[in-house]
């Protein structure tokens, strides 16, 4: 066999491709096929025969907006079946299923252990409607009973919370002293021992809770209850019941930023039709953007956010 000649010429260009081979290589490593089962917040669009797949980007955070008239009665109770269904509605759209037990089993498995952390502030709680509605369906998605907790203070002294590997958040919206809007970022500031030191610059940082350890990639769902929002408030504890308003929905989502983010815009639109102006709140809601732009803890800007409205159109206001 006749030996081959390696010319100056065939080295030059061997060194000069071989770097970028490995640089293909190198990338073609680093980038996984991701297993069907651990895409999150990834939104989804229907397809014919009532199907649901895969369409947009990733870095499109999917939020559902349910409302329902009959949500909320003329002397401001919750209707609990109502409530319920608009739960069940938000979940199967989120997942795309047909069947909420099927989206919440998306969400939790039995082996989990789940802490409901809702907010218990006596002038607007969360409501045993709300929470009732989603322990139902955890249970529905096999989590014992005695593995699930719903507690507001006193969440780091609780074994469910201590020990829980999935929870789900759920409070009211609004307008808030400290933080301009309380909603579901904020809701996690129990879980911190001194809440005063998460105060300063209209609570610019609340977002860094979220990857402290008893809650770090743990939440699974969040729920902003529109139901009653209270979109003007005057004082760390003041409170006017003429600015509850029967808004009569439910926010949800996986990206807490985006459904703060959505909670916030309807919040300004009800002030700007209430007040005729662009009334700014007591104290900046700049917190929630700065969870995306600082704390890279999701989008808030509304052209990353997928919002998806079900049920009462009526004075929607987004």
């Amino acid at each position: 066999m006749k030996k081959k000649v390696i010319t100056r010429r065939d080295f030059l260009r061997a060194a000069a491709v071989a770097p970028l081979a490995g640089a293909l290589s190198c990338a073609a490593r680093a980038v996984p096929t991701p297993k069907e089962e651990s895409i999150t917040n990834v939104p989804f669009s229907p397809i014919p025969g009532g199907k649901w797949e895969s369409a947009a980007s990733p870095e499109k955070s999917r939020v559902v907006l349910v409302r329902d008239q009959n949500a909320v009665a003329d002397d401001k109770k919750f209707n609990a079946e109502v409530i319920q269904k608009m739960l069940d509605d938000a979940v199967k759209a989120l997942f795309g299923e047909k069947d909420p037990v099927a989206a919440w089993k998306k969400i939790v498995k039995p082996t989990d252990i789940v802490g409901i952390k809702t907010n218990s502030w006596r002038s607007l709680p969360t409501g045993a409607e709300v929470e009732q509605a989603i322990k139902r369906r955890l249970m529905d998605a096999g989590v014992p009973e005695d593995k699930i907790g719903i507690a507001d203070s006193g969440v780091l002294n609780n074994p469910i919370f201590q020990q829980a590997t999935a929870l789900i958040n759920a409070r009211p919206a609004r307008a808030h002293y400290w933080s301009g809007m309380g909603g579901c970022i904020k809701n996690y500031i129990q879980f911190v021992p001194n809440r005063p030191d998460y105060h300063g610059d209209a609570c610019a940082d609340l977002a860094s809770i979220w990857y402290l350890p008893p809650v770090k990639d743990r939440t699974k769902l969040n729920i902003l209850v529109m139901l009653t929002p209270l979109f003007h408030n005057i004082g760390p504890r003041g409170f006017n019941e003429q600015y509850l308003w029967p808004y009569k929905g439910l926010v949800a989502g996986q990206d807490v930023v985006a459904v703060d983010t959505t909670g916030l815009q309807i919040l300004k639109a009800q002030r700007l039709k209430h007040f005729g102006e662009d009334r700014p709140f007591e104290t900046s809601a700049h917190h929630i953007a700065l969870a995306d732009t600082n704390h890279k803890l999701g989008n808030s800007d509304p052209a990353k956010i997928e919002l998806i409205k079900l049920g009462w159109q009526t004075d929607i206001l987004i």
